[in-house]
């Protein structure tokens, strides 16, 4: 049974409990939503706002909301006429600063608030929606991808099994040994061809085997396996977040998705080691209410592994993720692909921002 109309609204939350319940609220949303007193003073900041601008709430909230910004005038303009009640919603384009980077486009939506005298400012990103385009894209293009390679794995690896065994076949007919050579150059190209083929299969081979990961313990196991190969010349700094909990996955996996990507950059770093001058950086940290696969998480993984090499050639920039494409002599172009497919089956996405001294590779992985 229903309680009668009369008990509706019997119980009475208490004017503090409303105002947590409010900003809790607020933290859910993906938009940066601040509160701000008459003044400009910063009463709250929501996750949001807070990753918006790389830094804690508890820096953001008693400082002056125009501090944020790279024009504070435009800011001040915008609380004096809220004050007046000059507007009902005032709209402004913006730069957003960042601790130790560079300042972020932003839309900025100033509203006064008839109840509490306070104003509310949101913040929304101009990019966002460029970046969501953008990430749609790659993965509908990864998992186109993902079917034709698996595709022309199958019917390429067919045929040469038959070629090999012909030329095997034929060389045993032949009695003239000088001949020999050439089948061998068969026998050999069809080898090779052979172990290309089953690195283009293996992620659909392999079974994905889920278990707890330390995000920490993979980026220790590929710092280690590298230096062993670059012993010198070559600099893996850590920058890790201890914070980051362990998380469901499959660890082998994401081993080999990270020394992809750590082994293209120490071959790119080519230069820079020889000039014992190479650096690369694994940073880890927690990103919180992000959106990217079209979903929004509470919490993901960032891993970054930075190089200070010569940057990816603009001619390959936006092909970096397809496969067979490669920008150093005798690569296979498949290292990337398959680090792309990994973290694909984590629900996650890799996403690389390079420029001459400076390539990013940032791998997001959800965990809430």
């Amino acid at each position: 049974m229903l309680a009668s109309s009369a008990n509706w609204g019997a119980t009475k939350v208490p004017p503090l409990a409303r105002i947590e319940v409010a900003l809790k609220s607020l933290d859910l949303l993906a938009t940066s939503v601040a509160v701000v007193q008459r003044s400009g003073i910063v009463l709250f900041a929501n996750a949001a706002f807070e990753d918006a601008l790389g830094t804690s709430r508890r820096v953001i909230q008693g400082a002056h909301i125009s501090h944020c910004f790279t024009e504070p005038e435009l800011m001040d303009s915008a609380l004096v006429g809220a004050i007046g009640n000059e507007f009902a919603t005032l709209r402004y384009d913006a730069k957003l600063k960042r601790i130790n980077q560079e300042p972020v486009p932003v839309h900025v939506i100033v509203t006064p608030t008839e109840t509490a005298g306070d104003i509310l400012v949101e913040l929304l990103p101009i990019e966002q929606q460029t970046k969501q385009d953008r990430e749609e894209r790659s993965q509908e293009q990864a998992q186109a991808n993902k079917e034709l390679i698996r595709n022309l794995a199958h019917e390429i690896k067919n045929p040469l099994g038959g070629i090999r065994g012909a030329a095997q076949l034929l060389e045993m007919e032949i009695a003239d040994r000088s001949l020999h050579e050439y089948t061998q150059v068969i026998i050999h190209e069809a080898d090779r061809l052979q172990v290309l083929v089953d690195r283009l299969l293996a992620p659909h081979r392999k079974p994905h085997v889920v278990g707890d990961v330390n995000i920490h313990e993979v980026c220790e196991r590929v710092r280690s396996l590298v230096l062993a190969e670059f012993p010198t010349g070559l600099t893996i700094k850590r920058q890790y977040d201890i914070s980051i909990p362990e998380f469901r996955g499959d660890r082998e996996q994401l081993i080999q998705a990270l020394l992809n990507i750590v082994h293209n950059a120490s071959y790119a770093l080519e230069s820079q080691i020889q000039a014992a001058s190479a650096e690369i950086i694994l940073h880890t940290r927690i990103a919180r209410q992000v959106t990217f696969g079209k979903q929004r998480y509470k919490l993901a993984l960032e891993l970054h592994v930075i190089d200070n090499g010569p940057g990816i050639p603009e001619a390959i920039k936006d092909r970096i993720f397809y496969p067979l494409v490669s920008g150093r002599d005798g690569g296979s172009g498949l290292g990337l692909t398959l680090a792309q497919t990994f973290v694909g089956q984590h629900n996650g996405l890799i996403e690389c921002d390079s420029a001459p001294g400076r390539t990013d590779f940032k791998i997001l992985i959800p965990l809430l």
